[in-house]
């Protein structure tokens, strides 16, 4: 994104607009209107907690604890504790820019002016993004349902001037980063403890980066399809246009366009036109479009739902200034995500294993049609070629496997039974973004294999676009004359598709 300053100014943030803060440090601004919008609904909280009128949030407890009214005169104290005590978390540390997407999306939520925080408290999460301050947050702690209550806590608190951050190259006390970056700590008032912890945005960053890596999968994907077609000398009947017009599957034509886009002026092709006697291809080949296109589907369906999560707000209560009235709901609740991202580790399932299947098609030499030596081993016995590589997709497609079973059937009630039904939304994305590191890894080793496939084939060529593909990853990736560690290769390529 070559936009400089993101203005949050109440509307919805887009996908490429958080991986840019997140990953590429793009500054973020509050903007006017937001400010007046956070403003209004920060008077409405006021009002209602001067009134004495008992509600949640504002002057109650939390959770089982929601009948229990509080003083006014501690009210503070009350919006503190609930960052202080909701602060669980356990294990490793969440990456910088998990964290960085979940405090972008946190201030454009409050930004909408439905939370009832005054503007510095966005103001301050925007300054901690621009000046590198990024709250320490374990990864583990979040059911996903009354928001990612445990991992924001961990964030809230650094805004108010505690818990752990990493600024610079240190990780240091929450106090000394804002200190050291010149950021005042907020005193959460009435209202805004909660506002900082109800919301699905561990969640929702976690979707947002790993569908930024799952666009760059996804056509990886189909050119390694394609150079795997040339690679083992497929034919390219099964890609007829009548064939996938007949089907009706949006996704399953597109692939198949793709792959003919990508075939286009191949001489390889045209090699075993005449004299093959294969009647038909595996499967893996064959069906490539019907399942890539099944997966490329699901994906651009589940885009939609996250994408509509990035313009929502996941806050308890929310405060609506028209009406003056504040009401309590579960919008915080994760399932929508939760089962987006099952869907989405299902999906890249099938994308790391039918190209597995190719790989070890290709590898084994039970095809001598192909004309490749067995695992394209430059001398057959005395070296094992990339024989091993297919054992490492075969690896990787094993725990992606065991990674697909959906997180968000497994309710575990918490909060003394009153939070009964939670989603575990925030286990499906820490699986999400395992699923996405272990498909990168399997069609980066189907790169490797179809390379070194296509110089066996030489002088002939495959088509443009896998030819291309072949040049990006040979700057990177030198010809293999001999047996050597494949791992380098395969984690050159890796960072290519990164």
């Amino acid at each position: 994104m070559e936009q400089e300053v993101l203005v949050l100014d109440g509307g919805p943030l887009s996908g490429p607009q958080v991986v840019a803060v997140a990953r590429s440090k793009c500054s973020v601004d509050i903007g006017p209107v937001a400010i007046d919008l956070m403003q209004s609904a920060q008077d409405v909280v006021h009002a209602v907690a001067t009134s004495g009128k008992a509600t949640y949030g504002i002057n109650t407890g939390f959770g089982a604890l929601s009948t229990t009214r509080i003083d006014h005169d501690k009210l503070t104290e009350l919006q503190m504790n609930i960052l202080r005590s909701h602060a669980a978390g356990v294990g490793e540390p969440l990456d910088e820019e998990i964290v960085r997407g979940m405090m972008v999306l946190l201030a454009a939520s409050l930004c909408r002016g439905m939370s009832g925080s005054r503007p510095e408290v966005a103001q301050r999460l925007a300054e901690m993004l621009n000046k590198g301050v990024t709250p320490v947050v374990p990864s583990r702690g979040s059911v996903g349902a009354s928001g990612d209550l445990a991992p924001l806590a961990h964030l809230a608190l650094v805004l108010c001037g505690e818990g752990e951050a990493m600024y610079g190259e240190q990780t240091m006390a929450g106090k000394d980063a804002m200190g050291e970056a010149g950021i005042t700590p907020i005193s959460p008032i009435e209202k805004e403890g909660l506002a900082l912890i109800n919301g699905t945005h561990m969640m929702a960053s976690i979707a947002s980066l790993a569908l930024a890596d799952i666009a760059i999968l996804c056509e990886a994907a189909v050119t390694s399809t394609a150079m795997a077609i040339d690679a083992a000398k497929a034919t390219d009947t099964f890609l007829d246009q009548r064939l996938h017009l007949a089907r009706v599957q949006s996704g399953q034509q597109t692939v198949a366009s793709t792959l003919r886009a990508h075939l286009k002026g191949s001489t390889i092709m045209e090699s075993h036109k005449e004299g093959d006697h294969r009647v038909q291809d595996p499967y893996s080949f064959r069906c490539s479009p019907q399942v890539l296109g099944a997966s490329i589907e699901a994906i651009a369906r589940i885009t939609g739902v996250i994408a509509a999560e990035l313009g929502a707000v996941t806050d308890n209560p929310l405060v609506f200034i028209a009406d003056q009235d504040i009401v309590s709901g579960g919008n915080f609740h994760g399932m929508p995500l939760a089962i987006a991202m099952d869907e989405l580790r299902i999906a890249l399932c099938h994308i790391a294993g039918i190209a597995e299947r190719r790989m070890e098609w290709i590898l084994s030499a039970r095809c001598t049609y192909n004309d490749l030596p067995p695992f394209n081993s430059k001398e057959t016995g005395l070296e094992s070629g990339l024989m091993i590589t297919q054992y490492a997709a075969a690896a990787c497609c094993a725990e992606m496997r065991t990674l697909s079973m959906p997180a968000s059937v497994s309710n575990i009630s918490t909060s003394g039974g009153i939070e009964d039904y939670n989603s575990m939304g925030a286990t499906a994305g820490l699986m999400l973004r395992q699923s996405v590191n272990l498909c990168r890894s399997v069609i980066a080793i189907e790169l490797l294999i179809g390379c070194e496939a296509l110089d066996h084939h030489r002088p002939l060529r495959s088509g443009d676009n896998v030819e291309h593909m072949y040049k990006v990853i040979r700057k990177v990736v030198p010809v293999r004359d001999f047996d050597r560690s494949p791992s380098p290769d395969i984690a050159a390529i890796e960072a290519i598709l990164r």
